[in-house]
């Protein structure tokens, strides 16, 4: 070897590297993220220990839908992108679902999978777990890249994550294949191919014509109503909305996530008289609220014979007449939207009118006295009113403390008793209504904010991710966690229509102690057979911090089938011979 190469080589060596890895943990925490939510597993075993050597916080889970489901309530809680972080294939798939749902729920997460190399895949050639992750992804989320080269980690993360929180939030896959971590090149040279990112999620102002439409329809109501969506929980535009509802005087109706929003117990909500409302309203203001399946497409029985205009707010125009015509569209922001409004309703707005206001009141209050008994019994085995009367007073005492929410039965009577009164505490199943957020929720929502956790999940439900509670004790959350077991999904008293040895497909083993598998993994468990063993063990609890699971013994015949969307579930109109 000549002098000359001899001195380059040893340049070579002397000259600081960086490889994939660090670049990837470099560029999330350039931007701020600071936990990630994972599985670990090949490819991307390395790189969680790197992260979390590097200060990241990193949450292993027990199954990636669960990890996902996290990241994806993170991004709601956070408006920043929560970071799922999978390995291949199976592993991808199983966090697929958490993404897909988090772009229906328009929460801003990432997922990042490990995969096996192009060339391989692409020539089917049978690697490890070896899938086409791209392609599957796209269809299912907001946007998908994939890097090949360790200089482009950087852009990619940037685009992954102004992706997730611009315009309408979603979920984004971000694919590195497994080579990519061991590339290696110049740190000076990776460190400058780092990107910031700038303004992520600008504001989108409203056309001022279109504020001026909006408040002019509003002005013209007879028997006006507002509807909250978890769209306007995420915005964090909590003052002004809150000022917006008062000084329009309307009742306003909160959907499940955006309760909290105003207190449910402020003079407005009209949770209570929801039927009412919702028939006999003639003009309806959207905000972050979606004419979706939930508010029955905002046609039909649901919405009576009175004719309605409807006001809607969103960030994304094709949301507009997406069901029925929107006579005001108004597309921007919430934060930017709603305070235009309020600037544009001046000093001298008018009153609601005070006889829609009286009737939805009388309404409201007639049901709220009519349930009232139902909340006070202290029946053993309990119904699921006794129970929620209980926790309704726990959750007043405690409305700092975060509230999730999963289940059939258990899902739909909660959100109609338990009341919130501050925004952003109680976490559901959200748009598409699906199992098994529960136990993800509960540790991110923790995580998160570093507040405590009362979740209250059916016993179907917490099949779906149970197993989380291992997670929740390694890490010693204070979650506690209460199971509405009433041996079945809907019923526990279901019969096989067969008369064989089989039990009945909605039929889970009778007496089930779930509170054992807390104590299993080092936990608190506590079986609660009445509503005043509830009380005590759920205080005790919250009180303690600690991982606390509680088998709430619930009537197998308390339920309903389907909970109290049983016409969504078609039944069989044959006679059986």
């Amino acid at each position: 070897m000549s002098e000359t190469a001899s001195q380059t080589a040893g340049a070579a060596e002397e000259r600081d590297l960086t490889d994939g890895f660090n670049l990837v943990i470099d560029a999330l925490k350039l931007n701020g993220i600071q936990t990630i939510y994972n599985v670990p597993g090949i490819p991307i075993t390395d790189l969680g220990r790197m992260m979390q050597g590097s200060g990241l916080r990193v949450i292993s889970f027990r199954h990636e839908q669960n990890a996902g489901y996290a990241a994806s309530i993170a991004g709601f809680l956070t408006k920043k992108p929560g970071v799922c972080l999978t390995v291949s294939a199976p592993g991808f798939l199983n966090g697929l679902t958490a993404l897909a749902n988090a772009t229906t729920n328009c929460f801003p997460m990432i997922l990042i999978s490990g995969s096996s190399e192009r060339e391989i895949v692409d020539l089917q050639q049978g690697d490890y777990e070896e899938m086409d992750q791209l392609a599957i992804a796209k269809p299912l989320c907001k946007a998908a890249f994939r890097v090949l080269h360790a200089a482009d980690i950087g852009i990619g993360v940037a685009r992954a994550i102004r992706a997730a929180v611009s315009g309408r939030p979603g979920g984004v896959y971000l694919d590195l294949p497994a080579k990519l971590f061991g590339q290696v090149i110049d740190a000076e040279v990776g460190q400058k191919s780092l990107v910031k990112v700038i303004d992520p999620a600008p504001a989108h102002i409203p056309a001022p014509a279109a504020v001026k439409r909006a408040l002019d329809v509003l002005k013209s109501a007879k028997k006006p109503v507002i509807i909250l969506g978890k769209g306007a929980a995420y915005a964090q535009a909590d003052d002004d909305i809150r000022a917006f509802v008062e000084k329009s005087g309307a009742p306003f109706l909160p959907m499940s996530m955006a309760k909290g929003l105003l207190p449910d117990v402020h003079p407005q909500a009209a949770g209570a008289a929801r039927s009412t409302v919702l028939a006999e309203s003639d003009v309806v203001m959207l905000i972050g609220a979606r004419l979706n399946w939930l508010l029955s497409h905002g046609k039909g029985k649901t919405w009576g014979k009175a004719p309605k205009k409807f006001i809607q707010i969103d960030i994304e125009p094709k949301e507009m007449d997406s069901n029925v015509e929107i006579v005001a569209p108004l597309v921007g922001d919430i934060g930017s939207c709603v305070s235009a409004l309020l600037a544009g309703m001046g000093s001298d707005w008018p009153a609601a009118p005070a006889d829609w206001v009286k009737s939805v009141n009388t309404k409201k209050d007639d049901n709220i006295a009519k349930m009232a008994p139902r909340l006070m019994n202290n029946k053993s085995p309990m119904d699921y009113h006794g129970a929620l009367g209980v926790l309704r007073t726990i959750v007043k005492e405690r409305p700092d403390a975060l509230f999730v929410n999963e289940g059939a039965n258990t899902l739909d009577l909660t959100r109609g008793i338990v009341d919130m009164y501050k925004p952003r505490k109680r976490l559901d199943v959200g748009t598409w209504g699906v199992m098994g957020i529960g136990m993800g929720f509960c540790i991110a929502a923790t995580v998160e904010t570093g507040k405590p956790v009362l979740a209250v999940v059916g016993d179907s439900a917490f099949g779906f991710s149970g197993m989380e509670v291992e997670t929740i004790c390694r890490y010693n959350l204070p979650v506690c966690v209460v199971v509405f077991n009433n041996d079945g999904i809907y019923r526990g008293d279901g019969v096989n229509l067969g008369g064989g040895s089989d039990p009945s497909t909605t039929v889970f083993v009778k007496g089930a102690r779930y509170d054992r598998m807390m104590e299993a993994f080092g936990g608190v468990g506590v079986n609660a057979t009445s509503p005043d063993e509830l009380r005590v063990a759920v205080n005790t609890a919250m009180d303690s911090g600690k991982p606390t699971l509680i088998n709430a013994v619930i009537d197998p015949a308390a339920g309903a089938e389907s909970g109290r969307i049983g016409n969504l579930n078609p039944q069989s109109q044959l006679k059986k011979k």
